[in-house]
Order: structure tokens, then sequence, then C-alpha cells
């Protein structure tokens, strides 16, 4: 790859996570508008197999030709295969040459380029409902992933085939995929020949290291077994072998391998740890390394070797300087590198001693003004310039030392900032390309922290890196493995860290005499209450929840309605029967999906608007901290932030109704939009900026009574629904100041109980209000315990056969999807402030295929109406297929329900909505 092509990589902009933008990449100003170049001819088909090249395939079929493949043989990005492999193509005035706009190939149209002119001008982004899509499959994948990079990211590895379809799509990429399967435009159809088949590469699907395979690899490095020994040496090299060990403890545990090991290091300690003699101070580094691999298979550091690694770690810290071995107050004797200070440190945590306080502030001296960790330890005034391995190690041991939330929060933000936009992390600062060891270190040190979905990033890189015999090497692209780097790579791909790796399985807990209360986040045993399990498979069935990824609006065939998917979200979430059709309602609001109006949850929140949406912010902000997404950057944006902004600090005069009074969140026309704005402030911490919130919340509470009303302004109603959310919300409150008006509220909560059960509300006996009211009720369940098994059996009583609920218990019958959102995840009983759901370990569900397929054919066959076509063929190539005729018509249709929809909000500003409406 060259000078100019190492450029566009550095300048492309962010691609990851948004899938839309991943194939929108935007240039520096200075990029020119750039016209499709002639084509480089293409490799013959042949020659790409499963072990050599890439194929790419380009459909034709909205106007009117077909699928045309090409092949290279040595593809360095996606951009240079589409072009290698026979396409011409053009980018945007706006976005460069990265996006690609238009493609072309010769073999259709005399290589007239896609879409023309006359229907898209290529001089803004194209809609999501037209513009070419960009999927990809790795080798023995039957289905296509839409590429979380663009084009010129990407870095195509053997027997990969991609593919390009114009069309629309949301940014999850649950539409639009190709018609085509991989294996149709495979070379030699997807069966590979067997003597190129691999028989030892990476085995897991895009996005996962294989870390069996990663394992294997690290035993093959071990002489005789027990220990690394450097080519040309007879002598052990310990460190690696330390290495070895973490890794083989991460893949899988106790094994006959890993005690040998261990043995091994064991027999070794003098010689590695104690080379001034058993009596003089050790290479605190290696002490510590030592000492870690005890710690984690369950042996002794105190008795490692005939050495206590603890003890001798601890006596030996400069307690001034400058002195011999020491470059500052707090060091370990000896130790030159930030590494080993924070390893040191580790393994006295781990071996339960409580560090010298010096040795852990002298961590926190290592840490730059813009929060990286530098990886020499310096001395006090020292240039610092840190590298985001050692920020990744540092930040694990700052906060698993405790005390240090503002230094750790530091670190955090500065590997966020670091994160190249390949998913990967550079070795220094200032480096464009990808180490696998930093990489690994900062992905372990993200997931830790809470920062799941960067580290699934870094994962994502990690997995591309890993060579075929299973080990990976240190930089980007390397095509030899090293243990340094495979090490790390294993513990990141296993999901564990230094500070938590151990062999210990846990045991078995034996059942308590006397049951204790349920913790706040397990749904209740079945019995009388509703079958949960048939609610969530009501509400996750194709015909409910589209695509799976979210509910329509009333009355819609293409509209979201965002405020029901979250509430579904919630159901989800609070019953954990589906976390992976979870996953995948999250990661579609998350990554900026786009329902059939290319609306995102955002043009529902409005946040960053004049007409920023109060409660909407607070319901999808609550939505990311109950999955332990961040809300700070939700779908591109800052709820939390978008709330602070969104507290009124006046009443608005009329016309304007965008705030209700002081401490009302701006367009919270509901104390249900208030709760929620709360509750999202408070779990975030930010209880000091939500006190204007709070302070008006419990003053909308009737003083009399203890209900709330359910309108903001208020008109002197009371709800059942919405005293819960208010109960809920001022629950989390810290502090004891709003507990009488909790208690309050409650109780007049549990006076509302009809005698079925029920409770009521606007619709009559309502499924919505017993649900809501399980939940506040609960918030005290052994005060009123009675009452929330009345009302589970209430609810029991309008489920219906398909899992489903009634609206209410008169009316008309039949399931809601609205009244089961809140039936399932209320009869949980768990409170919005405290519900939480890990979504560790599950994957999105893939989107429903389609039933529409294209006719495959040779160039020149009479059967059907066309085929596939190879770009190194002649041009014209014969009969081709028209894969998706209809797709222009659907993108007309859906461009005009676009400004339709865009009229309808801007339309539904200026207007009050009903109770509930901006939720």
């Amino acid at each position: 790859m060259g000078t100019a092509q190492q450029h566009d990589r550095r300048t492309a902009g962010k691609r990851l996570l948004s899938l839309f933008s991943a194939a929108a990449v935007t240039f520096a100003a200075s990029v020119a508008f750039v016209t499709g170049a002639a084509p480089a001819a293409a490799d013959p088909i042949e020659q790409c197999t499963s072990t050599v090249g890439a194929i790419v395939a380009v459909d034709f079929g909205p106007f009117g030709g077909g699928v045309v493949r090409g092949c290279d043989t040595t593809p360095t990005t996606g951009f240079e295969l589409l072009r290698d492999g026979g396409f011409t193509t053009e980018g945007t005035q706006h976005d460069g040459p990265g996006f690609i706009c238009r493609i072309g190939n010769g073999t259709f149209n005399s290589g007239k380029q896609y879409p023309t002119p006359a229907k898209e001008a290529c001089v803004l982004t194209p809609q999501v409902t037209a513009y070419w899509s960009y999927w990809i499959a790795s080798p023995g994948q039957a289905s296509w992933s839409y590429s979380p990079l663009g084009a010129m990211a990407r870095k195509p590895q053997a027997g990969d085939v991609e593919a390009w379809v114009y069309g629309g799509t949301d940014v999850g990429g649950t539409t639009g995929r190709p018609a085509f399967t991989p294996d149709d435009v495979r070379a030699k159809g997807g069966t590979p020949d067997p003597s190129e088949t691999p028989t030892d590469g990476p085995s897991v699907p895009v996005g996962k290291i294989d870390v069996p395979a990663a394992a294997r690899w690290v035993t093959q490095q071990l002489h005789e077994g027990s220990h690394v020994v450097d080519e040309g040496s007879e002598t052990p090299n310990y460190f690696l072998t330390t290495e070895a060990a973490y890794a083989l403890a991460a893949a899988g545990g106790k094994s006959p391998t890993l005690d040998k090991v261990v043995a091994r290091l064991a027999a070794g300690t003098g010689e590695y740890a104690y080379t001034a003699g058993p009596k003089e101070a050790p290479d605190a580094t290696a002490a510590a390394r030592l000492a870690l691999v005890a710690a984690i298979t369950e042996g002794d550091p105190r008795d490692f070797g005939g050495h206590d690694l603890l003890d001798d770690l601890k006596k030996n810290v400069c307690r001034s300087s400058p002195a011999p071995g020491c470059t500052a107050k707090g060091d370990f004797a000896g130790v030159s590198y930030g590494d080993g200070q924070a390893l040191a440190v580790l393994a006295l945590l781990r071996g339960g001693v409580v560090p010298p306080a010096d040795t852990v502030t002298r961590l926190t001296q290592l840490v730059c003004e813009d929060g990286s960790v530098t990886s020499i330890l310096i001395g006090p005034g020292e240039n610092c310039d840190g590298d985001p391995m050692t920020t990744g190690l540092v930040a694990l041991v700052l906060d698993e030392a405790g005390g240090h939330d503002a230094t750790v929060a530091k670190s955090v933000a500065y590997l966020r900032k670091a994160q190249l936009r390949s998913g990967a992390f550079a070795a220094f600062n200032g480096s464009t390309v990808g180490s696998v060891p930093a990489t690994a270190w900062a992905a372990q040190a993200l997931r830790a922290l809470g920062q799941v979905r960067a580290a699934d990033t870094a994962i994502w890189w990690l997995s591309r890196e890993q060579l075929a015999e299973g080990g990976f090497g240190s930089d980007e692209g390397a095509e030899e493995g090293g243990l340094y780097a495979t090490a790390p790579a294993v513990l990141a791909g296993s999901n564990t860290d230094l500070v938590t790796l151990t062999t210990k399985v846990p045991e078995p807990t034996k059942p308590p005499t006397t049951p204790p209360t349920p913790p706040t986040t397990t749904p209740p045993p079945p019995g009388d209450g509703p079958d949960l399990r048939k609610g969530v498979t009501y509400l996750t069935s194709p015909a409910n929840l589209r695509q799976g990824r979210f509910y329509l609006a009333d009355g819609s065939t293409t509209r979201a309605d965002f405020g029901l998917t979250i509430d579904g979200a919630f159901a989800l979430a609070a019953t954990g029967h589906d976390n992976d059709a979870l996953r995948t309602v999250v990661d579609f609001l998350d990554r900026g999906g786009k329902d059939g109006e290319a609306r995102t949850v955002h043009d529902w929140t409005n946040v960053g608007s004049a007409h920023a949406m109060g409660g909407s912010m607070g319901k999808a902000a609550v939505l990311a901290q109950v999955v332990g997404r961040d809300p700070h950057d939700f779908g591109g944006k800052d709820l939390i932030a978008g709330l602070a902004d969104a507290v009124c600090t006046a009443k608005s005069p009329l016309p304007d109704r965008s705030c209700a009074d002081k401490g009302a969140y701006t367009y919270a026309m509901s104390v249900f939009g208030q709760s929620l704005g709360v509750i999202a402030q408070v779990r975030a911490g930010e209880t000091k900026a939500a006190e204007a919130p709070i302070g008006y919340l419990a003053g909308l509470q009737h003083t009399s009574s203890g209900a709330w009303p359910s309108l903001v302004p208020p008109t002197g109603d009371a709800d059942v629904d919405s005293t819960a959310m208010a109960a809920m919300a001022l629950d989390v409150v810290p502090g004891d100041a709003h507990a009488a008006a909790v208690d309050k509220a409650l109780a007049w909560i549990a006076s509302k109980q009809l005698k079925d059960g029920g409770f009521p509300g606007a619709s009559g006996t309502s499924v919505n209000s017993a649900a809501l009211a399980v939940q506040g009720l609960t918030l005290d369940a052994e005060k009123y315990g009675k009452q929330i098994g009345k009302a589970r059996k209430f609810l029991a009583s309008q489920q219906n056969a398909d899992g489903g609920f009634n609206v209410a218990k008169e009316g008309q019958r039949g399931s809601n999807v609205r009244a089961s959102t809140q039936a399932v995840g209320g009869a949980t009983g768990i409170s919005f402030g405290v519900l939480t759901r890990s979504l560790d370990g599950t994957t999105p569900n893939p989107l429903p295929s389609s039933s529409t397929a294209p006719v495959i054919v040779t160039p020149g066959d009479s059967a059907g109406g066309g085929g596939i076509v190879n770009a190194d063929g002649p041009g014209g190539g014969g009969s081709l297929a028209s894969t998706g005729s209809q797709a222009l018509g659907l993108a007309g249709a859906a461009a005009a329900l676009v400004l339709a929809g865009w009229g309808a909000v801007v339309a539904a500003r200026h207007r009050r909505t009903a109770v509930g409406g901006d939720l």
C-alpha cells in the first residue's frame, strides 16, 4: 500500500459503529472532488481462492444490470479491491473519493457509472435510502455482514468476499442486504479445493478472537512443554514464560500444561527474580509477575519457589530519592518502567496486602495531562508522554486500588480519544499504525471500566489481526506471531484481565436455610403471575418487533415508535429471557439505526436542538444505563449533557410551551417524562445538576393524598401510573429527604387497588397501571407483598394465548404491544432506578433474510434472465440479471415518506402532545 493510500486511511472520517457513516468517510477540506479514474485490470477470477486474494461483487440490478464480480489477488484495502477488481468509482464533492457514490464496470453498459447524475448529483452525502452499501463475508461465513469499516480502512483477508448493493439500508445494517449469498460469488461457488482449506486457522465469527486457536499456538511455543526459549538460546525466557502462563489460564483455566509451566517458573524463581542473590532485593518486576502467576493459579505468592514474593516487594520500596535504584519516593527499588510499578502494586493487592500508599501515589504521578500514562518511571517535572498500553494497565490497577476515580476517568477519556478509526490503538501517541499489545491492553481496561462499546471495537480489530496459526504479531499486518502480543490478546478475547484472571472455578452456592429477599434485578419466580417467557416471545415475534429492531408507530408501516421500542427493551432487560434480542434493539438505537423514514432515535429525542425533549432524552439515557452503555455517547449524542441543558430556568411565556416551570425539563409534558429525566441524571451521578428537576417533581405531589398528576403543568388529576414513576424517581435520589414522600405515594397506590387486583387507568382497569403499580409497590415489597401478589394475578388474567396482554379488563380483547411491554417489565417489580442487564456475551440477531433471490447463471447461458458476470471477462457479457428492479420505486417512495415524516415532526413540535407522547 502506497503513501497516498495510507494518507487516505489516516484522514478518513470516523467509520466505526455508525454503519452508514462507515461507508461515508469525511476527508479533510483540502481534498478536491475526484472523478473515477480508469480501472485496473482485474485478476482472473479463478486466481482468487479460499486462501489467496479476495472477490468483490457489485449488484447493478437496480439499474437493469446484474451481479458483476472481480478478483484481486493482493488487495490492501476494500477500496483497492473494488478498483483493482475492475470497477471504476466516483466520490462526492462533500466527502471525497472515499465515499463510493458511483460504480461502473466495463461488462455493463460500456462502463457507465451508476447512479447517473440525473438521479444523484454526488455533491453531498447521499441519503440512507439510496446509496451503495458495503457488505463483507469471511471464509466460511454463509451470510453477509454490514462492514463496520469504510472501504479505505478495511483490510480484506485471504478468502474474503465483499459486496456493494445500491438501495436503502438502515444504519444497523438490518435492511438492504445482498439478494445473493457469499457462496454465490465465491470462487468455485464457495467450495474450495481441499488442498487450499485451512486446517487450523481462526474459526469463530468476525469480531471475536479465536481463543482456543491462540492457546494452541501458545502451547506450541513451549520448549519441553514447560517454558519459552529464545531462538539460539538454551536458557528459559522467564518473562515470556509468565506471558504464556497468563494466556493459558485465560484460555482454559486449570490444565496439565499450565501446571507444568507454573512448576517451571517456581523452579526458576531464583534465576529470574533473585539474580543478586536469595537474600538480596528481588527484581521487583520479575517478582510481581511471578506473584501474579501464583495468585492467578491458586498458588501462594508467599511461598513461590521458596520465596515470600509479597513480603520482599513490600520491604523494597524507595523511602526517599534520589537513591540507588530509586527515581522517586514510592518506587519499587530497581523498577524503571511504569508497567513494573503497576504490576508490583497489583501483585500486592491480589495477595491481600495493602500496598504502601506511596507506591500507588507514584502511579498517579505517571499520568500525563492528557490522561495517558508514561511507560518510563519519570521523575517529578520530567516530560510526560504516555501510550495506550501503559495507560490501560495503570488504569486497571488504580481502579482496583480504589480512591482514584477522577484519575481513572481521565485515563479512560484518553483511551477513547486515542482509539484509531479502525478500532485499534497505536503503540505510541501520534502513530497511525495499530499495535496488537496496545490494543489488547486498552481493550481489557475499557471493558473492565465500563466502555464496552469501545472494547468491542478493539476486539473486532484484533480478530482481523489473528494469524492463520492462531497467534498474533505485534504490529498491524504482521505475518509472524509473538507471545508478547498473543498473551494480552488472549486475555482481551476472553473478557478478562490481570486484575480478575483466575483458574478457580466458582463453587456452587448452598441453598440458604432462610430464603433471602430476591435481588432487585432478579425477576420473581413463575407462579400466579403472568408467564414472562411467553410475554417475551410475543414482544420479540417478527410480527411485532420489526426486523428485530423496533416497533412501528400506530397506523404506520414505516415509522418506528422509538419510545415504545425502548419500553420493549426495558421489558427484555427486566426479564433477561432474550438478551440477544435486547442487544439487537440496543445496537439499533445506539448505532444510529434508522426506520423506514430514515429516522434515528435522536429524531425522537431532538437532543442538541431547540426542541430537545427532556422525557425522551431521559428515557433513552436510562436504557443506556440499564445495559451498560454510555449515556454520554448513546447514538452519538451526550444525553446527560442534553438533560442538563434542558432544565428550565423559568416558565416560558405563552404561546411558547417549552418550559412548564422552573426546574421542569423542556418539552417534558408529563410526570413520566420528568421522572425519567431525574432517574437518568441521578444514575449518571449528576444529582447536583438534577436538584431543580428533583425539586420540581417533588413539588407536583398532592400534599393531601400523596399522588401525582399525569400532566405537566398539573391539571389537578391523580394518576396511578405517574405516581409510581415519580416514586421510583425520588427513591433513587441519595439521602432520605424524599423518603416520606415515597412512602405516602405507595400508600396511595395501594389504596387504589380494585377487588380483582387491578388498578384504575385511563382505559379502565388498566394493564399498564397494574404493572407500574407492581414496580412502585415493590419499593417496599415487605409491606405491600399482598397487593403485589394480587396485581400480578390480575396481569396473568389479562395475558392471551399468544403471550401478549390486553390493554384493559374492559373493552376490546386482543394483545397490544404497548400494554405488553409494560406488563412484562412491570411484573418483575424492578424499578427503573435500579434495573440493570449486562449484554456481555450476547450477539445481536441477524436480519431476517429476503425471500427474493437473483437468478444466477453463467454469461452466455440461455437459462434464466441473467447471471453473475466476472469483471475479467469480455465486455457486455450477455444477458444480465436484475436483482432489484423495484429498488428505484421503493427509494422514491421512501424519499416521499421522509419528507412527510419531517413535516409531521415539525408540526408536532408546535402542538402539545398527548399524555406520555414525548416518551
